[in-house]
C-alpha cells in the first residue's frame, strides 16, 4: 500500500507543478489554489509513505515521478523542446526509479 501512496504523492507532484506554471507567478487565484492543495496532498501522501520506506527511497521516487511526469507535461502541453538529450535523460531518471525499487526490501 505505502508503493500505491507513493505513486499517488508523486502524481499530485506533477499536478502542483502543472499548475504553479500555469498560476503565472501565483498571479492567477486558481491555479494558484490547485497549486496549493495538490502540495499539500503530495506532501501528506509522501510523509504517509514514510511511516513505511525508507527516506531515500521514497523521496527519490517521489522527485523522480514529478521530474519525469513535469518532462513530459511540458512537451505535450506547453510546447517545449523535445530532444535526443532531454528523452535519455528522461529514460535514465525512469531506470534510475526502477533500480531503487528493485533494491528496496518489501
Amino acid at each position: 500500500m505505502a508503493w500505491f501512496i507513493l505513486f499517488l504523492a508523486g502524481l499530485f507532484e506533477i499536478v502542483w507543478a502543472t499548475a504553479m506554471k500555469q498560476s503565472d507567478g501565483f498571479s492567477r487565484l486558481g491555479p494558484s489554489i490547485v497549486t496549493v492543495a495538490a502540495m499539500l496532498a503530495s506532501f501528506g501522501l509522501l510523509a504517509w509513505s514514510m511511516k513505511v520506506l525508507p527516506l531515500g527511497t521514497a523521496y527519490t521516487i517521489w522527485t523522480g515521478i514529478g521530474a519525469v511526469g513535469a518532462f513530459i507535461i511540458g512537451v505535450a502541453y506547453f510546447g517545449e523542446a523535445l530532444s535526443f538529450l532531454r528523452v535519455t535523460a528522461a529514460v535514465m531518471i525512469v531506470g534510475g526509479l526502477v533500480l531503487m525499487k528493485l533494491a528496496t526490501p518489501g
